[in-house]
């Protein structure tokens, strides 16, 4: 009984008919957004037997974010959001649809793979600073947001597990056209889901302010809070140097575990696994408290499967290490996500938003481009134990802030009524006994 109870604790943020659209669209837009990224890299790696421009592959897809998310953090706040979001899936389904066409008829080369995958880019420095702040939107018990949270972690690695597993057959089959033709054709069911939505029309904010004084309003909040402040550090800190080597994994899947496109599309979908079960449990949750830890010991899991994955030479044994990593990192940004929706001010959500995409797409990408020249220099393997190494540091930094960070974190917990009131007599004194973990 009690675990039904649970299983359906776990779930409860379905109850909100915006959300549940939401979710049922979304799995199944990201299964062909998986799959684009894995034929992707292949296509990439099978063109030009480039480490090196793998990296930079990655990088242009993703450094728009580093110039664009914070300022698009600004007009979100201003934006009907739930309008971005169905601008940006038309946009994006189109950019799909063009690689097919260009893999259908053989005119696609390097530079149409890198146009379109700055284009994208584009499209994700408003899509999912948008789609992070729209969740709040989207639930109507505010109770539920992390929850919310948490299932959107599940229904991104539940993808990840399945779209990589299914494009590395496909790719072997049937070319990389089908897996892009899929993805565009995917992404019809998350436009459907938000175009079925009932949500409020939202009300224009007037801009009291410039953009540029809004952002550095932004930034001067994101500064000034050591709870913000850190989570987001660390987040740019394993984004630079961890998250990139996925980038590599064509290389690993080759030249280290030699191997084809199958045992890519394996090592991916083990990394998917590890993430969907860091995220079930974290569904399972029931309150906020303690995912500060958690952080950080998710942050060094990650570390140290980076390690121990550079200096793997068994397909198994690669395997089981991508399981370990893919828990670590996920936790790491789940858990990060929903202190940071908890904690933030409803006025400058966008902008916090916009700073996390900043933490993560638009750091990784300087990271791929590290990746993969050093790769070229040095070889994978020393540059994954490198980069696992600086993650563990980063684990460790963390861990030692975090007394300051649950200070911060606990007077905002109490106003929300996630901690108990001072004034409520022995229990409060036992909490205070026993500071609570960020």
């Amino acid at each position: 009984m009690s675990s039904t109870v649970a299983w359906g604790s776990s779930l409860r943020a379905l109850r909100s008919r915006n959300y549940r659209l939401f979710f049922a669209g979304q799995s199944v837009s990201l299964i062909g957004t998986w799959m684009t990224r894995l034929a992707t890299s292949w296509l990439v790696y099978q063109l030009t037997d480039s480490a090196f421009l793998l990296g930079l592959t990655s990088f242009v897809g993703q450094i728009p974010a580093f110039f664009v998310a914070p300022i698009a953090g600004v007009w979100l706040d201003r934006w009907d959001r739930h309008r971005v979001l169905v601008i940006t899936q038309v946009l994006a389904m189109i950019q799909s649809l063009a690689l097919a066409v260009l893999a259908f008829t053989g005119w696609i080369n390097l530079w149409w793979i890198i146009g379109l995958a700055l284009l994208q880019g584009l499209i994700n420095a408003f899509d999912m600073p948008a789609r992070q702040a729209f969740v709040i939107e989207m639930i109507e018990d505010r109770a539920d947001l992390g929850n919310a949270i948490a299932l959107n972690s599940s229904m991104v690695n539940g993808a990840k597990l399945v779209g990589p597993a299914i494009a590395g057959v496909l790719v072997a089959v049937a070319g990389v056209g089908v897996c892009f033709l899929i993805d565009g054709i995917s992404y019809i069911a998350v436009i459907a889901s938000l175009m079925a939505m009932r949500v409020a029309p939202a009300k224009p904010r007037a801009a009291a302010k410039s953009a540029v004084q809004e952002l550095a309003e932004g930034w001067r909040y994101v500064a000034g809070s050591p709870a913000i402040r850190s989570i987001l550090i660390l987040l740019a800190v394993v984004s630079v140097t961890g998250m990139p080597y996925t980038v590599l994994m064509p290389v690993v899947a080759v030249d280290l575990l030699h191997g084809g496109a199958h045992t890519l599309g394996f090592l991916m979908a083990m990394s998917g696994v590890g993430a969907l079960a860091s995220a079930i449990g974290l569904a399972l949750r029931r309150t906020v408290l303690g995912l500060g830890k958690r952080i950080a010991i998710s942050a060094a899991l990650f570390g140290g499967g980076l390690i121990v994955l550079g200096l793997s030479r068994s397909l198994t044994i690669s395997l089981l290490l991508m399981v370990v990593t893919g828990f670590g990192v996920m936790q790491q940004m789940a858990a990060s996500n929903t202190i940071l929706q908890t904690i933030a001010a409803d006025d400058k959500r966008g902008r916090v938003m916009s700073f996390y995409t900043l933490a993560i797409l638009g750091m990784n990408p300087i990271g791929s481009l590290l990746a993969g020249g050093v790769a070229a220099r040095v070889g994978v393997p020393v540059t994954m134990i490198g980069a696992g190494a600086i993650c563990l540091a980063g684990a460790v930094w963390f861990y030692w802030k975090l007394p300051e960070i649950r200070s911060v974190i606990r007077p905002i917990y109490r106003e929300l009524g996630i901690l108990p009131q001072i004034a409520e007599g022995i229990e409060s004194a036992t909490i205070l006994q026993t500071p609570p973990e960020g």
